[in-house]
């Protein structure tokens, strides 16, 4: 609940923000291009193999087992922290450059395995396995690159990892600007695009990591005690920290059966349920994490207990405000930022759809994000796992009720549900163990948002025009309208809490009010 927390929360957002910016320019003029056609959906569909594999061993349960036992090391030995990192670059680089090769491999097997829909479209099919070939090894060097993101974090260095995803975005626009016109088929070059990225990603970090010190040479050394307390922490990590993204590959599995463009149309709506996510969730838990583990570390209960409240105060300002934006705004946003060219009116619809039931799930993903590191921080990863099993679990036969009769929304609207039941079950826990006690207030602090809510859905509400009447609007007109609307909705929400006696200030300072 310091100040430097907060500055630092606001360090990553910053940063991740800018990240953010440069992706959704991205999307753009990749919807621009692509539309929903067919190689767009083998582009998203063959990204979405390494991907997921990139949660697991980067930011997701490498980073989630490798941070606490770092922010350990680091305190204690330098000499031996060192050690522990040459080891675990040594490890990781050899786990993922053999998972790339397998994966170049059996690049084929792996798209009938999670994309079965794909077959019966040979062309389609085609496209798919080709790009996953080609950017299968941006798994190893993203890996590596979330390790040094993860030193970096735990010695405070936060803007470096958090700015360094803006290559990829940047690397992708110029693929589609150069490449594409000379190589076929689309998604291919986007695919080199994409490995591309992985090495300057990887690049970027270095001179950071030689300044703290922390660049050494990678060993493989199987007997340091750190790194397999590690990969005995990763065990049961793997599928707790990735639950959303097995989600995203069960409900892949299912949209392949779809009309084409169905992937397509998750793509979009998702990236843009992930702009809050991304900016304030994954910038919350980014700092959340090494802080947690240091307050466990110093045998601290009530200011880890602390520290938990303060961030989940803090979502329920931003994620909840953002749920009803996008369920209100699916239609005018997905309008103006994607509806040119190849991308139709029917396309903003269906991605419409898709958005509002993502939405409601944003609060349930950002909580997810802050009330994992509560366990990670003391290095249990057992509990998160049987949690999102129960999760998984959900989403699967949640799916598989509701895409018949929704279709692809259906496959959104079962994420969200579950994201939902992960968050209650994690936070009961916490609770139940006395880990997290709740300060006063929470009751009086959730009316006041509340109000404030409902004061911004009816500004919403007034002041955004009909679905038809956006559709007719030129550019300048959707982008001034938007502008515009967002703008009066935020000063409105801001503005009743600060008239309500809820600041910035008193959750820096006070966070029981």
């Amino acid at each position: 609940m310091s100040s430097k927390l907060l500055k630092s929360t606001a360090i990553v957002s910053l940063m991740t923000l800018v990240s953010r910016i440069s992706g959704l320019v991205r999307d753009i003029i990749m919807a621009n291009v692509l539309g929903s056609s067919a190689l767009a959906d083998a582009f998203f569909v063959a990204f979405r193999i390494p991907n997921f594999l990139r949660r697991i061993f980067a930011e997701g349960a490498f980073s989630q087992a490798f941070v606490p036992v770092f922010s350990e090391l680091s305190e204690r030995n330098t000499t031996e922290a060192k050690q522990f990192v040459a080891a675990s670059f040594g490890l990781l680089g050899v786990v993922t450059l053999g998972l790339s090769a397998l994966g170049v491999l059996y690049a084929d097997a792996l798209v009938t395995l999670l994309a079965p829909g794909f077959v019966d479209d040979p062309n389609k099919y085609a496209a798919t396995v080709g790009a996953l070939q080609i950017m299968f090894p941006y798994l190893f060097c993203i890996s590596i690159v979330a390790m040094s993101a993860g030193v970096l974090n735990t010695m405070n260095r936060f803007a470096v990892p958090a700015v360094t995803p803006v290559m990829l975005n940047i690397c992708l626009i110029l693929a589609m600007w150069q490449l594409m016109p000379v190589m076929e088929p689309s998604s291919k070059a986007l695919a080199v695009g994409v490995m591309i990225a992985g090495v300057l990603q990887l690049l970027i970090q270095l001179p950071a990591l030689k300044t703290e010190g922390f660049l050494v040479m990678p060993t493989l050394d199987f007997r340091n005690s750190a790194v397999m307390r590690v990969a005995r922490l990763m065990g049961p990590a793997v599928f707790s920290v990735s639950v959303a993204q097995i989600n995203l590959l069960v409900n892949t599995f299912l949209a392949s059966f779809l009309v084409t463009g169905s992937v397509t149309w998750l793509y979009y709506s998702d990236r843009l349920m992930e702009f809050p996510v991304g900016v304030f969730g994954i910038a919350l838990a980014t700092v959340v994490l090494p802080n947690l583990s240091k307050e466990h570390t110093s045998g601290s209960p009530q200011s880890f207990s602390d520290m938990l409240d303060w961030a989940l105060r803090w979502v329920v300002v931003i994620a909840v405000p953002s749920t009803f934006a996008l369920i209100m705004l699916a239609v005018p946003l997905l309008t103006t930022l994607f509806n040119y060219n190849q991308f139709t009116v029917a396309d903003v619809q269906q991605s419409a759809f898709a958005l509002q039931a993502f939405s409601i799930g944003i609060c349930g993903f950002i909580f997810v994000k802050v009330l994992a590191p509560g366990f990670f921080a003391r290095q249990d990863t057992r509990t998160p796992m049987k949690v999102a099993v129960v999760s998984v679990f959900v989403n699967i036969v949640m799916s598989i009720a509701l895409v018949g009769p929704l279709a692809h929304t259906g496959l959104a609207l079962a994420i969200s549900i579950a994201a939902w039941v992960n968050t209650l079950l994690l936070a009961g826990i916490l609770i139940k163990s006395k880990i997290f006690m709740p300060k006063p207030g929470w009751l009086w602090f959730m009316l006041r948002v509340g109000i404030a809510v409902g004061a911004m859905c009816t500004v919403l509400w007034y002041f955004t025009a009909a679905d038809q009447v956006w559709f007719e609007r030129n550019l300048a007109e959707r982008v001034w309208n938007v502008v515009g609307v967002v703008i009066a909705a935020v000063i409105t929400y801001f503005g009743l809490l600060h008239v309500l006696g809820l600041r910035p200030q008193a959750l820096l300072l006070k966070p029981s009010v």
